[in-house]
């Protein structure tokens, strides 16, 4: 698949010497760049319900061993 993207010329310089800097080509830097967003928006959200279950007292937590029980993995 192709994607194109506009940018300005000073958006276009800035990333070419981005990527001249890392020794990577614009297009593996910008799936870097967007898996890592895309990464990092799943933490937060994972942080989140986390706290959230936590204030809410909804939180519930397991002992590795009780884990590994419930998976009948031998440590």
């Amino acid at each position: 698949m192709i994607v194109s993207i506009c940018l300005s010329e000073e958006e276009e310089q800035l990333f070419k010497n981005y990527a001249d800097f890392t020794g990577v080509d614009l297009s593996t830097l910008f799936k870097r760049a967007l898996l890592e967003k895309i990464e990092l928006e799943y933490e937060l959200n994972t942080i989140a319900a986390y706290e959230k279950e936590k204030a809410n007292g909804t939180l519930e937590l397991f002992d590795v061993e009780e884990v590994m029980d419930e998976l009948r993995v031998e440590m």
